[in-house]
């Protein structure tokens, strides 16, 4: 785990991405296989979503605060897995399966009638290092306070999180819809608690803001720097 800060604390640190990176989709995955019915928790209308490893309910995002492209990369997104063992310092986009997040999105806007039309994504990606004198439960109290914070907001549609590496290296991802949701979601008291603590906690992070861009019909996709 670790306790995602503010965007603007650092600058950003490219892995990788000095070209944008994308591609076409030629994932033949379905969606029952992406998102399970144990990610998906819902009170009776089915309205809560798993979308971190915390599933209590102060974690959840509710679907109803969104409009529907969002709420199908939410859904999408429960299906986000690591697909390498060294994604502490892997190149970012090759960690993961968004080429089969992005099929889900394209299967699910087809299954609820919708056109998905282009649209841009946030992203935040932590790297970390930790001495072996931090205790990672005091990491995880921090960490799970913040997460709760940030959901609160709105906007919070995906976060996601490793375990340390033999040297401490870690890697911790978000997913805002915007800009203006990651900024508001991380200047809250929680966060500003686990901001003065990285000093401590850690002995190495770097933040990289990155743009998730599905183009129409959620048939391409591609992964950016983010530029203000």
């Amino acid at each position: 785990m670790a306790v995602v800060l503010s965007p603007r604390l650092q600058p950003d640190v490219g892995h990788g991405l000095d070209q944008p990176y994308f591609s076409k989709l030629e994932s033949s995955i379905t969606v029952q296989e992406t998102i399970s019915d144990a990610q998906i928790a819902a009170e009776e209308n089915g309205n809560l979503l798993i979308v971190s490893p915390y599933d209590e309910e102060p974690h959840l995002l509710d679907l109803r605060t969104l409009d529907t492209a969002n709420q199908l990369l939410a859904k999408g997104l429960t299906g986000l897995k690591c697909l390498r063992d060294d994604y502490a310092t892997a190149p970012y986009v090759e960690s993961f399966n968004w080429a089969e997040v992005v099929d889900s999105v394209r299967k699910l806007s087809a299954a609820e009638d919708f056109h998905w039309e282009e649209n841009g994504f946030y992203i935040v990606v932590f790297r970390s290092q930790i001495p072996p004198t931090t205790v990672y439960a005091d990491l995880g109290v921090l960490d799970k306070a913040a997460h709760a914070e940030a959901t609160k907001s709105g906007g919070f549609l995906k976060y996601w999180f490793g375990s340390p590496d033999q040297e401490g290296r870690n890697l911790a991802t978000c997913v805002w819809r915007n800009l203006h949701d990651a900024r508001v979601g991380t200047v809250g008291e929680a966060h500003r608690k686990a901001a003065g603590a990285t000093r401590f906690l850690y002995s190495e992070w770097q933040i990289e803001r990155l743009r998730l861009l599905i183009k129409d019909g959620a048939e391409e996709w591609e992964i950016t720097k983010w530029v203000d």
